[in-house]
């Protein structure tokens, strides 16, 4: 791997830290800062980074500059992990996925030729192009949105699994780099979850409509992921708080309804689990909207002495899943009372502070 390999992350439209993402990232934290700056106030979670008294009276260059990058994550270790685990994932997964990975061509042929034996042969569907294109593309996104967040929940819900997706919630702040902070085997699941799904539904559009596939892309990426992702994806790993509205919120989850997945507070654990769209969350009684959190904390407490360095990291996991085994240790169970309230409720009090991750 070389400094290129990372470089080429900038203009790749599948890669979360795609320039583009960043600049319309940009634009929407630049749009909030006038906003609150104008209001003379700042959401609960933003407010813990951003120094209002401190900084009145400066000129509003350096205001805007202190609230985009604060001292408080600029100087966390934890922010520096985030970028040394993507270097350090990177050679990891150069040197052995491509030994234990699924991949999505065998995947796609056995599915398709197990739906034949099933089903039989029959002749490819005529339709217009156009749309044999807009299923295509419909059913990559809904079936790969729905693979993520079955696989997210499994993550939270399996106590073996959970040791492992610790490590991303581990992080004491957030920034568009927390996206890989993750460990292999999370990474390695979700490389194998990616292809399963991909696979799957490249075999059943091949069995319906024949060998000529093609989806609609902008720059490479897939025109829901791409709209995904323009819509400020970068701020779901920012001290930036943009919530939607309850109305929105129903369907897609806002950045800060990802904030509030990241809680340390018990009432948040395990909920806002979905990537683009909230109806998974919905089915699975799992949502929370942002208008109902008063203050928000994030981290996972004292579990984050696991993690204080990179190579607990990436051994405390092994460890920790090793005596989940061993003693068939089970997940912590939260209070009935601290257990998410029903969808648009609004909260009596407001969430109790905990140490700031």
């Amino acid at each position: 791997m070389n400094g290129n390999e990372l470089l080429n992350y900038l203009f790749d439209a599948n890669k979360r830290i795609f320039w583009l993402y960043l600049l319309f990232a940009l634009i929407f934290a630049t749009f909030l800062f006038f906003q609150l700056d104008k209001l003379r106030e700042l959401a609960n979670f933003t407010s813990a980074y951003y120094d209002a008294d401190r900084m009145a009276g400066k000129p509003r260059w350096r205001r805007f500059i202190h609230f985009l990058l604060p001292r408080r994550i600029l100087k966390s270790k934890s922010a520096w992990h985030d970028v040394g685990l993507l270097f350090l994932n990177k050679l990891i997964k150069a040197a052995i996925f491509p030994v234990v990975i699924i991949t999505m061509v065998p995947v796609a042929i056995g599915f398709s030729n197990a739906i034949e034996y099933v089903f039989g042969a029959h002749a490819p569907i005529v339709m217009p192009d156009v749309a044999v294109v807009c299923v295509f593309t419909v059913l990559l996104f809904i079936a790969d949105d729905f693979s993520r967040f079955l696989l997210h929940w499994l993550l939270h819900r399996v106590p073996v699994l959970w040791e492992f997706h610790k490590v991303h919630h581990s992080a004491e702040v957030l920034t568009p780099f927390t996206i890989y902070r993750s460990h292999p085997v999370e990474s390695y699941l979700y490389g194998c979850r990616m292809a399963l799904t991909q696979g799957m539904v490249v075999g059943l559009c091949y069995y319906l409509f024949g060998p000529t596939l093609t989806m609609f892309d902008i720059a490479g990426a897939n025109v829901f992921v791409f709209a995904f992702n323009v819509m400020g994806s970068n701020l779901r790993h920012s001290h930036i708080w943009w919530s939607w509205g309850n109305k929105v919120e129903k369907w897609f989850i806002s950045p800060a309804q990802h904030q509030i997945h990241h809680s340390s507070n018990p009432k948040h654990f395990g909920v806002n689990l979905g990537s683009a769209l909230a109806v998974w969350d919905r089915l699975f009684n799992t949502l929370i909207y942002s208008s109902t959190v008063k203050s928000l904390q994030i981290g996972i407490g004292k579990e984050y002495e696991e993690h204080k360095s990179l190579t607990g990291i990436y051994l405390n996991p092994f460890k920790c899943a090793f005596r989940r085994v061993i003693h068939f240790r089970a997940p912590e169970k939260v209070p009935e009372s601290s257990r998410q309230l029903p969808l648009g409720e609004p909260e009596s009090t407001e969430v109790s502070s905990g140490p700031s991750v």
